[in-house]
């Protein structure tokens, strides 16, 4: 499946027996020798009495997260066409917290994506308190950047060339910098305007993916607070267009695009 670039494997772990060891995952990911993705996606029963399903995502690299936003619209799609749920909205419990994603009549899904997470600690990132606005000094350079979760920990680099910005250099270093103990997702956002932007992503454990839902919120709440940005705005990724909504401190920020089932297979490991 894919969620306007950002592809993935989903498996039914509801109606099969699925234990996946790193290496598995591994292979998986490998577009050469195995399917190749971004993230693996895993469709498991409720762990609470609240929710309809179980929703895990693993990177490329077998490392589990917390959070992927174009993963979660693609989570709602494969649950509907597989006919494991006919409810809307469906509520999945994640290693981060509850979702709740929507069936829209456009054929689009909305994922409320909770309430971000301002704090350092919460991010988790390295600093004595919160700011709008951090500093990293690298290769003798000051980089400015905003800090976010969204379930997992963002940085936004705000740029003013989106194709000419250092995504796969800048990326990789920041992605692993001890100030994030957890890693990073490293974003670099361009402004068009209050209400539109352009944005790249180096994913921790999956370098720069064509999008990153939770990247696209990530952004716009930096844009937010930084007093950048409108509550409604169109986020334009490399594979697509998002629309992100946020009213502020305290609210869950809303993400609305599009998923798409590229094909159905069957892998033996």
């Amino acid at each position: 499946m894919q969620g306007i670039g950002n592809d993935f494997v989903v498996i039914d772990a509801i109606n099969q027996a699925i234990s996946l060891t790193a290496e598995n995952i591994q292979f998986m990911a490998d577009r050469k020798f195995g399917i190749g993705f971004d993230q693996l996606l895993l469709v498991e029963k409720a762990s609470t009495e609240a929710s309809d399903f179980k929703y895990r995502i693993f990177n490329a690299d077998g490392s589990e997260v917390g959070q992927c936003g174009n993963g979660a619209r693609c989570f709602a799609r494969f649950v509907r066409d597989k006919s494991l749920s006919d409810k809307n909205p469906i509520t999945v419990d994640t290693n981060s917290g509850p979702l709740s994603l929507y069936f829209n009549a456009d054929d689009l899904i909305t994922v409320n994506m909770g309430i971000p997470k301002h704090n350092p600690v919460q991010i988790p990132m390295l600093a004595e308190q919160e700011l709008l606005n951090y500093q990293l000094n690298i290769d003798d350079k000051t980089i400015d950047f905003g800090a976010v979760s969204m379930g997992n920990p963002h940085a936004v680099i705000q740029v003013n060339d989106i194709s000419s910005a250092p995504v796969a250099e800048l990326g990789k270093i920041l992605e692993s910098h001890p100030v994030f103990p957890e890693r990073a997702n490293i974003g670099f956002m361009q402004i068009i305007n209050k209400h539109t932007i352009k944005l790249r992503v180096y994913e921790r454990g999956a370098a720069e993916t064509l999008a990153c839902g939770s990247g696209a919120c990530a952004a716009v709440v930096i844009g937010i607070e930084q007093a950048l940005l409108d509550p409604e705005v169109d986020v334009e990724l490399p594979g697509g267009h998002l629309k992100i909504s946020w009213s502020g401190r305290g609210q869950s920020v809303l993400m609305t695009g599009p998923a798409t089932t590229v094909y159905n297979g069957i892998i033996n490991l």
